[in-house]
């Protein structure tokens, strides 16, 4: 499990130039050689918030030598990636970050931003279930699914949290993973939505499938790109057997967390991932536009695409997305 941990900032050797000047023990980072930030000017970027990927061919990021680079530009160390990723979080100024992404050991640096859910209409008639187990309308009034109904796999809501004891998941569900320390407990309730949607035993598609809640975004339903890709980053090192990620959230386009996702994807992950609800191309937002993923848009009860709903030939397939009730 990738825990959040601060490292001690150190000073950096002493340099020597070929003149008998006296320098001051730390050469700043506006002596460096400055490289380039990814996604500085995309919208909703977190000021002094990085994140960096290493090269593959270097070093671990839960090394003593990935703790000493970042030491050397002056980088605190927040959270560390070690299976989505090789890399970490760092709080940094932004010539700090430059000189850094200038180290040859570094692979890129991108700015940290903020990821939101995807708006959820409460308590409205239900209908979902009844379309997805038959080719076309009118509604049957029934949902039929196999026995199994998803026994043996393991559904990671990768979202605000999981309620746990809601009586909707019979015990199936329990705590994973919170990228702020906490025990996943949702305080906004569109995890429990999600969860139940997919999972739940009244409300749900897979009804005996295991249910773990990863919260990365916060009880206002806000994370970021860090956040995000440590949800990912833990799935990915815990996954086993049938594994299903569901990420129900979305923001602009973010090479690294489409990156975690893809890797994610590669070690074995399944991710279905909603589409957004912007009226917009998916192909611009992350994590939608992740080719290996499974993005869905979303259907209204005439099959007609919702008007919110993103399109475009990222979107794999349309489910039902309007008026669905779960837990909440």
């Amino acid at each position: 499990m990738a825990v959040m941990r601060k490292t001690v900032l150190a000073t950096a050797a002493v340099l020597a130039v070929g003149v008998a000047v006296a320098l001051p023990a730390h050469a700043t980072t506006a002596d460096q050689p400055q490289g380039f930030i990814t996604g500085a000017d995309a919208p909703g970027t977190i000021d002094d918030s990085y994140i960096v990927i290493l090269e593959d061919s270097t070093f671990s990021a839960a090394s003593a030598a990935a703790e000493n680079l970042a030491d050397k530009y002056d980088a605190e160390i927040v959270t560390t990636y070690e299976h989505a990723l090789n890399g970490y979080e760092i709080a940094a100024t932004e010539t700090e970050a430059l000189a850094l992404a200038a180290d040859p050991a570094v692979k890129e640096v991108v700015q940290n931003q903020v990821f939101t859910i995807d708006a959820t209409q409460t308590n409205p008639p239900s209908w979902g279930l009844d379309r997805i187990d038959q080719p076309a309308l009118p509604l049957d009034q029934s949902y039929t699914y196999p026995d199994s109904a998803g026994a043996g796999t393991t559904v990671y809501v990768i979202d605000t949290g999981i309620r746990t004891t809601h009586q909707d998941f019979g015990g199936r569900a329990s705590f994973g993973y919170d990228y702020w320390g906490g025990t996943a407990n949702d305080g906004n309730g569109h995890g429990t939505h999600v969860a139940s949607t997919a999972a739940g035993t009244a409300y749900g598609v897979a009804k005996n499938a295991d249910i773990v809640a990863v919260k990365v975004l916060n009880d206002a339903g806000s994370g970021t790109t860090a956040s995000v890709v440590g949800g990912i980053d833990w799935v990915t090192g815990n996954a086993s057997g049938p594994s299903v990620a569901n990420v129900s959230l979305g923001g602009g386009a973010d090479t690294t967390l489409d990156q975690a996702v893809r890797n994610s994807i590669a070690a074995g992950v399944t991710y279905a991932i909603a589409a957004g609800n912007s009226n917009a191309n998916a192909a611009n937002y992350s994590p939608a536009r992740v080719s290996e993923a499974i993005t869905v848009g979303a259907t209204q009860s005439n099959d007609s695409r919702a008007s919110y709903s993103n399109w475009g030939a990222t979107v794999d397939i349309f489910a039902p997305g309007t008026s669905i009730t779960a837990a909440w």
